[in-house]
């Protein structure tokens, strides 16, 4: 199932509700029941990213953990070459297990996708919904590195040649803000990735198959072939849904109004 939205339509309350009935998707079953979310950021950002979106499901009344993956945001100081996606999957399977989390909806963007992929491996008892944000969806042997534009690759293997402990954020506008206070925001927030999330290859053996609700969400305004090819794999599998938005690559700084309510369209 795809389901299309654009900015403007998710501002209409008129053209939302269309959509919906259109769609045959309804959200009020689950604004009345309580979710707990767990909202993981990508590459270069934090737990901060996820503040609009953490504000408006928590006025519905969900509970919303966003945590901050370890050598990023306001644990930046914890950045060393040793820092992982290995590292982040551990970040994540904690806050589940300390905070004894159950039938949560794991939400990961961008690298994001990578982690929670991990943590399905781990943790998917604790998962009954797991959703990509504009996310890659690694398969077993997969590296952040190989994925990658040309670009990005290529300055990701100097910095690596360099023998760099991090790699530096690209400006917002890169991630599709285009709002001059959001761009300041996002700016002033981003910190530098840990390099060992290049070259980990995934192990994965299918625990996000095992999840019962599971979802890919594509924002349309960022180029990227990976997330591309993403949308057709997703496509062809009858047990994932599917939905593509019409913003950049940062959807909860850009839109964050209309990504809760896809949120809780398939939570």
């Amino acid at each position: 199932m795809t389901i299309r939205m654009t900015r403007r339509g998710a501002i209409a309350a008129g053209m939302v509700g269309a959509t919906m009935a259109a769609t045959g998707l309804e959200t009020a079953n689950a604004q009345q029941t309580a979710k707990t979310f767990v909202l993981v950021h990508g590459a270069w950002h934090g737990g901060w990213c996820w503040r609009h979106v953490a504000d408006l499901l928590e006025k519905k009344g969900h509970k919303v953990f966003a945590p901050t993956l370890t050598g990023l945001g306001e644990r930046s100081h914890l950045l060393t070459k040793d820092v992982n996606v290995s590292t982040h999957v551990t970040d994540i399977v904690n806050v589940l297990k300390w905070e004894d989390l159950k039938d949560v909806v794991l939400v990961g963007h961008s690298y994001g996708g990578l982690v929670i992929s991990g943590v399905a491996e781990q943790a998917g008892d604790r998962i009954s919904s797991i959703i990509f944000l504009d996310a890659f969806l690694p398969e077993n042997g997969d590296s952040l590195l190989e994925k990658s534009s040309p670009a990005f690759k290529s300055a990701i293997e100097a910095a690596l040649g360099r023998n760099e402990a991090s790699f530096k954020a690209p400006p917002a506008a890169a991630f599709g803000v285009t709002d001059e206070k959001d761009q300041a925001w996002v700016n002033s927030k981003t910190t530098p990735q840990p390099i060992g999330t290049y070259g980990e290859k995934a192990t994965y053996t299918g625990g996000r198959d095992k999840i019962a609700k599971k979802a890919y969400i594509r924002a349309e305004g960022y180029k990227s072939p990976t997330f591309d090819a993403n949308v057709a794999k997703v496509k062809s599998k009858p047990d994932w849904k599917l939905a593509e938005m019409k913003t950049g690559h940062d959807v909860m700084v850009i839109a964050p109004d209309q990504l809760v309510t896809m949120l809780l369209q398939f939570a």
